[in-house]
């Protein structure tokens, strides 16, 4: 029998499917490694969580891992894998040089999750106005990663078309990899929903941004039109600021977590996520369309997923026209049915076998053209020489000053 081929995967944070579309994204990810018989380790640097997913009940290794520490040169040296995936640029900053000293015949492959330049970008002009500034630090620190790498995973077409044609990136380095669907599920029609339904993770920017402006600018205005309707919030993480946002009087109701996330989507009228800034793809409106919920967002929000004509709903990027499509949808039994069944047209894209198929075609072929690949970036080669050296003595430096006050 073979010796199977091993995995390591280096999560920003534990995986937590059950919290954000991020954590979804890197269980898919993971499983398949699994299905595709890899033997997959999950390693984090970061605290263990209380949603964080059962890894060991799924018959994944797990291992904890310290930032800035020799231990996990040792680590990897006994591991030896094949394969080493870093969630996110950070991961691939703090890590990809020491998978490249210890195990440099290891392919390395970056799961971006999302430009988080481009998002931080957003957000800032959200704040003071104009235009996004896309050549930040985080742009360069992003993009070096992406670089470095034997290939990056792209959630958005958007994020691929930006990468390629305003960054330069080659896309012999990118792999088109969306969020993933198994097609609508089975729930109730227009007559047996009701309410308003608004999820997401609190510690996410956007999403706590998109909950001040529903409450703020949307919802007073909504509920005058819709005084039968609720506005229930759910979310993981919820902060004391985020409680006080309830209000019984106006139905606008703070939930908290979420213990199945499809339920409450199931039995909701509306989705509603006006999303001022963000980017990627949004997983709790690839969910709305799985549960039959017609949604109403903003461009950014379908960003990557659908456009005006396709989405599953409507975009409305003002309050006014936000209320305006709220009440449309709510109240009227065809609009609703009809945005129902885009969304089931644009689950089509998200094919969950279709673009699994193509991720492991795609590592598959770059396993073998590996040589070629790193020998054909030479830009790739130039950061690792220069910029991973960086990082690799800054590393080296708080190694050795934590290990002289361990020894005071």
């Amino acid at each position: 029998m073979s010796t199977p081929q091993r995995a390591l995967f280096i999560g920003h944070v534990w995986p937590e499917p059950r919290s954000s579309a991020a954590g979804s994204r890197s269980m898919d990810l993971i499983q398949a490694l699994q299905t595709w018989g890899w033997q997959v380790t999950v390693s984090s640097a970061a605290q263990l969580s209380p949603h964080r997913a059962d890894l060991s009940a799924l018959g994944i290794d797990e291992l904890e891992i310290r930032l800035n520490c020799d231990s996990f040169n040792a680590q990897l040296a006994k591991l030896q894998p094949q394969l080493v995936i870093f969630d996110r640029f950070l991961s691939e900053e703090q890590f990809s040089w020491r998978v490249e000293e210890v195990c440099p015949e290891a392919l390395r492959v970056l799961d971006t999750q999302d430009l988080h330049s481009l998002r931080e970008a957003r957000q800032q002009a959200i704040k003071r106005g104009g235009e996004p500034e896309l050549h930040s630090e985080l742009a360069q620190r992003e993009l070096a990663a992406i670089w470095r790498s034997d290939l990056s995973l792209i959630i958005s077409d958007y994020e691929m078309s930006l990468l390629q044609q305003h960054y330069g990136v080659s896309a012999s380095l990118l792999h088109y990899y969306p969020l993933l669907s198994e097609g609508r599920q089975p729930a109730s029609d227009f007559d047996g929903r009701k309410h308003c339904l608004c999820i997401g993770n609190y510690r996410h920017a956007p999403n706590w941004d998109a909950l001040q402006y529903l409450r703020r600018d949307i919802w007073p205005v909504l509920r005058k039109r819709l005084p039968e309707a609720e506005c229930h919030v759910y979310g993981a993480y919820p902060p004391p600021k985020a409680m006080q946002l309830h209000s019984d009087k106006l139905g606008f109701l703070i939930k908290g977590w979420a213990p199945d996330a499809r339920a409450v989507m199931r039995d909701a009228k509306l989705c509603l996520a006006p999303l001022r800034f963000g980017a990627g793809q949004k997983g709790k409106l690839l969910e709305a369309m799985e549960c039959g919920t017609p949604s109403v967002t903003s461009a950014v929000g379908a960003e990557g997923m659908g456009n005006s004509e396709t989405w599953g709903g409507y975009l409305a990027d003002t309050p006014e026209a936000f209320v305006d499509a709220c009440v449309a949808l709510y109240r009227d039994a065809t609009a609703w049915q009809q945005a129902q069944q885009r969304g089931d047209a644009l689950l089509t894209r998200f094919d969950r076998q279709s673009h699994l198929r193509q991720l492991r075609e795609r590592l598959s072929t770059l396993s073998v053209d590996r040589d070629a690949g790193r020998k054909a970036n030479f830009i790739g080669a130039m950061l690792r020489h220069h910029s991973l050296r960086s990082h690799r003595y800054m590393s080296q430096w708080i190694a050795a000053k934590n290990r002289f006050s361990a020894a005071e």
